[in-house]
């Protein structure tokens, strides 16, 4: 369905990201469609740069942000959009397009070509910059039109003695800007959140042995699409048994046994912003001894380092928190043996817990922004938001672990948004309390 109308936050968000580069041009491509097989396209999401800066969700376009020229009386910067032509033929088969007047009136481009004009038009609005700023390395089509417009733009300079504008990275400018969640930007999380929340709480009470993962899978899909959510933000893992241990299973083909814990790591994209929840809870109706020790001491640590976000914290703090917690529990269920302080600082936990606990979260699962400042981890404000997500993996080749404690995974994450006193946990909703999960398996 074709907006009518783009919300001015857009706007705001050019006109703040050009005020830090003056005199600046951004050049920004839409993502491309890619072909699954012939004449069958994977499903098409805008580049997330692009999405930020424009709202406009189609391919073979490019956004190009440059400073007012004289058409632009009254404004500092102008939005052009090279779009594809308007085609009665092609939209029959394919959806309506915006086309350059939708591009004008619709997501307020100062100017609007064609994408056949592009390659005549973007060394004119190269003219006059001081810097160029466009991110290589991304589409080797791209980068060749991008590099042979600024070569064209060098040619024009003859003989004037102008050296040609820097070419530099757009992503830590903008991804600084998305870092910081604006009242917008956090309503569209919470819903996103609230959506996987509910798909999680599904999932534990349909359930059964014998299910396959896929099943799973698509039941998770099913509630994130009801609620409102136009795809998964990532790839969903739904992972039982000993494959839960494989952090990025993604085959989500196996049959679910009685006995087993199952760890779904799934989260819903709502308005290009996606949640990230992982949740572990038994196949049948119980815990055996082993899993609920190993879940309540993940569960344990996990709230108490959900409880230490706010601002003025760093991450790597959370973290030490997360595997001093682990490694004293461990030690303590003599799933590790010897120095505690020599544990931790040879890092003998990553035997049981090899990833980080913890990062940025908003269109992109992984989402951009800085984690050092000044080659410092950079202190928690207001505004970020990020996982909080520990877990314990004992691979099943380790035969040393204990019989109860062999071929288990356990992963506990929620996605918490930094405020002025604190934070808030956007995804609450989804149990986690083994009485909460018991309870919903009756």
């Amino acid at each position: 369905m074709l907006l009518s109308h783009a919300p001015g936050y857009f706007k705001q968000r050019r006109e703040t990201l050009l005020d830090k580069a003056p005199g600046s041009v951004f050049i920004f491509p839409s993502n491309e469609e890619a072909l699954r097989n012939p004449d069958v396209h994977y499903p098409f999401r805008q580049e997330s740069h692009f999405q930020y800066l424009s709202g406009f969700d189609e391919p073979e376009s490019f956004l190009v942000l440059t400073p007012a020229g004289s058409q632009t009386t009254g404004r500092k910067h102008r939005m052009v959009l090279f779009v594809r032509r308007r085609d009665a033929e092609k939209e029959m088969w394919e959806g309506e397009r915006h086309g350059t007047e939708g591009a004008k009136q619709v997501f307020g481009a100062d100017e609007a070509y064609p994408m056949d004009e592009f390659d005549e038009r973007l060394p004119d609005l190269l003219k006059g910059s001081e810097r160029i700023y466009f991110r290589m390395g991304m589409q080797q089509a791209t980068d060749q039109r991008v590099l042979s417009a600024i070569e064209t733009h060098r040619r024009s300079l003859g003989r004037s003695g102008k050296a040609l504008p820097p070419i530099h990275d757009p992503n830590e400018l903008v991804g600084e800007m998305r870092l910081f969640k604006s009242a917008e930007e956090v309503e569209l999380l919470r819903k996103a959140c609230r959506i996987t929340a509910l798909a999680h709480k599904t999932a534990i009470q349909e359930i059964r042995p014998g299910m396959n993962e896929y099943e799973v899978e698509a039941l998770v899909d099913y509630v994130f699409r009801k609620n409102g959510c136009q795809r998964v933000g990532y790839g969903s893992i739904v992972a039982g048994g000993k494959n839960a241990t494989c952090l990025h299973y993604r085959s989500n083909n196996e049959v679910l046994n009685d006995g087993d814990l199952i760890l779904i790591d799934a989260g819903g994209e709502y308005d290009y912003y996606t949640s990230d929840i992982t949740r572990t809870f038994p196949v049948g109706k119980s815990f055996t001894e082993g899993q609920a020790k190993l879940y309540q001491l993940v569960l344990d640590i996990q709230k108490s380092a959900v409880a230490m976000v706010r601002p003025g914290v760093r991450l790597p703090d959370i973290h030490k928190h997360v595997c001093e917690g682990l490694t004293d529990g461990l030690l303590s269920m003599g799933l590790l043996h010897g120095n505690r302080e020599e544990i931790l600082k040879t890092f003998g936990f990553r035997r049981f817990y090899p990833h980080n606990t913890s990062h940025w979260l908003g269109m992109d699962v992984h989402d951009v922004g800085l984690y050092l400042k000044n080659g410092e981890p950079r202190v928690l404000e207001p505004g970020m938001c990020l996982t909080v997500e520990p877990g314990f993996y004992a691979q099943p080749g380790d035969t040393a672990v204990p019989a109860m404690f062999q071929k288990i995974g356990i992963r506990i994450e929620d996605d918490i948004l930094v405020t002025p006193m604190g934070n808030e946990n956007l995804t609450a909703d989804a149990p986690k309390e083994i009485s909460e999960i018991l309870a919903l398996k009756k």
